[in-house]
């Protein structure tokens, strides 16, 4: 049985502001967040790193958010909304300020799982907060703006590290302009109103084997958020490395994910769109499919800048639409606690693609250069059009 319990009074103008605010600070911790990522990667290359080594830096944040995801709600149910919303600005605020101030690889390393730990406990209360703030008539086109302002940090944040510069004074610069980003990020959490969240008498499990057991019961649809994953977030830790294996400036190759994410910011609405008025299932299919087509035309890109874009576009966009139409399944399928469980397993399907496309792509890069990296895309891309085609029409 689910017992609500009431929420403090907020007025219709404390909820206007609250939803300006969350998503103004998310804005701003994100966009320094993908500013400060690829800078790092440069710096590790430039310390001599190999690329194997550094696509194991990149995907220490998405460790951290794997590991994190499941326990997401016993935070929630501790702190509170805006107590657990304050917390997971604050992590991450710390560990970029003691990255700047840290000269060691391995040290950055334990701090991107911290950070990424608290990043889980962001993704899943912003997305919440975002949903209980909006009205019920406006809910479905806030949270896909919500969904489109996250997008759109992709590209903000390479492209203000392409403006500052990643060399010298520049870098520097750079790091402290992230951390201003994530301070700023922090102090507009505190405008977010306080809500009480509902609690649940007949919840699952907390932890891994709530988890475990929402995800037997939808592994198609879990593959496709980790695929989503892999495309969308992972690549923003890999292309980087990728430009500069193809023989891009460290600029060029940063704008890379900015590409990436011109793509997810401009994708989602519209396939959101498309999959209501059609059929669900189709829309997936066909993401799935143009997925594929990127990939195959990898080998062509180090030789046409322009192709690698529209590839990274397309990455990102269709990488995104797989994640939305996922969620836009569990809703059509779940309500109350499972719809909670089921999404909080999408999440961490996601962040296991994400965590994955760095640490292989890099392992790729360095084992073989030039046809390892398509091959993979490749790979993954094929795997997941291949197990939706397989699976049921009533599964997904």
């Amino acid at each position: 049985m689910t017992t609500p319990l009431p929420s403090p009074a907020v007025s219709p103008a404390q909820l206007r502001r609250g939803l300006v605010a969350i998503f103004a600070s998310t804005f701003c911790e994100l966009s320094g967040l993908f500013m400060f990522f690829p800078l790092l990667l440069f710096t590790a290359k430039g310390m001599g790193l190999n690329d194997a080594l550094v696509g194991l830096l990149a995907a220490t944040n998405w460790l951290g958010l794997a590991v994190a995801t499941p326990f997401a709600g016993s935070w929630v149910a501790r702190l509170g909304m805006r107590g657990a919303l304050l917390l997971s600005g604050a992590v991450p605020l710390a560990t970029l300020t003691l990255t700047v101030l840290t000269p060691w690889p391995a040290g950055w390393a334990l701090l991107g799982v911290i950070g990424g730990a608290a990043g889980s406990l962001r993704w899943i209360v912003a997305e919440a907060t975002v949903a209980e703030l909006a009205p019920a008539a406006r809910r479905g086109r806030i949270v896909g703006l919500y969904e489109t302002m996250v997008g759109c940090t992709f590209v903000l944040g390479p492209s203000l590290l392409a403006f500052i510069g990643t060399e010298g004074a520049a870098a520097q610069l750079a790091r402290w302009t992230a951390v201003a980003l994530s301070a700023l990020g922090l102090l507009l959490s505190f405008a977010v109103p306080a809500l009480t969240s509902h609690h649940h008498e007949d919840a699952p499990p907390p932890g891994w084997r709530g988890i475990l057991g929402a995800m037997r019961q939808r592994p198609v649809l879990m593959l496709a958020g980790a695929v989503g994953g892999f495309f969308e977030a992972g690549t923003s830790g890999l292309l980087p490395l990728y430009g500069l294996s193809a023989g891009f400036g460290a600029g060029m190759a940063a704008l890379l994910v900015s590409a990436s994410g011109a793509g997810s910011a401009l994708v989602m609405v519209p396939v959101g769109e498309l999959a209501d008025r059609w059929s669900l299932r189709g829309v997936l299919l066909g993401c799935a499919a143009i997925t594929l087509g990127a990939c195959l035309l990898l080998p062509l890109a180090p030789g046409w800048p322009p192709l690698a874009y529209a590839i990274a576009f397309v990455w990102g966009g269709a990488g995104g639409a797989l994640y939305t139409l996922a969620m836009v399944d569990i809703g059509h399928r779940e309500q109350g606690v499972a719809l909670v469980n089921t999404t909080a397993v999408l999440v961490l399907s996601y962040t296991l693609g994400g965590m994955a496309a760095p640490m292989l792509g890099g392992l790729a890069l360095s084992l073989a250069p030039g046809w390892g990296m398509p091959l993979l895309m490749i790979a993954v891309a094929g795997a997941g059009l291949a197990a939706l085609l397989k699976a049921p029409a009533t599964s997904i």
